[in-house]
């Protein structure tokens, strides 16, 4: 699916991000509010004039607990992606008033342990978490998503092969 046009107003703007580990996978958590197990990687909207890559920083804090002090940007945020919501989904989402989402991507790389991750945020979104290969993330997104995750696989497999051969 290609990048559309940044300001299409159909489309919820949003950040994302690959939180890649020192074994060079990547984080996933499991929706609290899916009754199917479905993992993602921390994503969410951006505020009213925030830039993406500060809304991405901001969610992977929101989302998972890890700091800011305890990630480094490796890249990414180039394009918008984007997705559709199936039409179920379209009407009950944000009143219908958007047809999906665009996002921009970016890959950072966690400084800390374990232990500085912590789901049990203000407001929870997940029920599990785990450390997955990037390219098994397509397996475990909700289908409707699956587009995306293999735009977002394509444009950070070489991130992730660069963090492999680095010490």
């Amino acid at each position: 699916m290609p990048p559309r046009e940044p300001l299409d107003p159909r489309y919820r703007r949003g950040a994302g991000v690959v939180l890649f580990n020192a074994q060079a996978q990547v984080w996933v958590g499991q929706r609290i509010d899916n009754p199917v197990p479905a993992w993602q990687m921390p994503q969410g909207g951006l505020d009213p004039n925030e830039d993406p890559q500060a809304a991405a920083i901001r969610e992977l804090e929101e989302e998972t607990g890890v700091k800011p002090s305890l990630s480094q940007l490796l890249g990414g945020g180039e394009d918008w992606l984007s997705y559709d919501f199936p039409e179920e989904l379209r009407k009950q989402l944000w009143r219908g008033s958007y047809y999906g989402q665009q996002q921009k991507w970016y890959a950072m790389r966690f400084l800390g342990s374990d232990s500085d991750i912590n789901i049990e945020t203000k407001h929870p979104e997940f029920s599990a978490w785990q450390w997955v290969e990037l390219e098994d993330t397509i397996d475990l997104i909700v289908p409707f998503k699956r587009a995306l995750y293999q735009q977002i696989i394509d444009r950070f497999l070489p991130v992730r092969d660069q963090l492999r051969l680095s010490p």
